[in-house]
């Protein structure tokens, strides 16, 4: 059984360590599931579905279903935490780096040109997704203009807690359509 733990630990690193994430991660997974017959294609892509739908990581959700599958508990955990493995193990080497150079002036002015570059970033995201969400068939979708202004000021003049102004939302929603 230990052999078990350890190939779906080596297997789901691997896929960790190979793809990028998201949905390059699904043709590593089912050659890996397949190779070792822990399911059929069938249940890969059942299993994928489902790692679809529900929330968090599709990888870490495939990895954590197919170690549940083959191995029960001990073999969900075994599969989950060596697809995380490579991400934790750059976070930690990164962490370890900033924190021994943190008074090195040439890191910190890397840093400081960093920052404006991810606030860019998540703006045109930000600005991306408005209009994917705002505009629709060439007309603004004034009520969820609307929503986003009630629950942006909620959030952030009134510091309505994030689960609250999700319900907030969610209820405002219902309520214009």
């Amino acid at each position: 059984m230990t052999i078990l733990y350890l190939n779906l630990f080596l297997s789901f690193m691997k896929i960790g360590f190979l793809s990028f994430g998201g949905m390059t991660m699904i043709p590593i997974i089912n050659e890996e599931v397949l190779k070792f017959g822990w399911m059929t294609t069938e249940e890969v892509l059942d299993i994928v579905a489902i790692a679809e739908m529900t929330p968090g990581s599709l990888g870490i959700n495939c990895a954590t279903f197919v170690g549940l599958r083959s191995g029960g508990i001990p073999g969900a955990l075994c599969a989950t935490l060596g697809t995380m493995m490579p991400s934790l193990t750059l976070c930690l080497m990164a962490a370890h780096f900033i924190h021994k150079f943190q008074n090195n002036m040439t890191l910190n002015t890397l840093l400081k040109g960093i920052r404006p570059i991810c606030l860019g970033m998540l703006m045109a995201t930000a600005i991306t997704m408005g209009q994917s969400v705002f505009w629709e068939h060439s007309s603004i979708c004034w009520n969820l203009v609307i929503i986003s202004l009630i629950t942006g000021y909620c959030l952030f003049k009134r510091k309505f807690s994030i689960p609250h102004t999700i319900l907030l939302a969610a209820f405002l929603g219902i309520l214009m359509g």
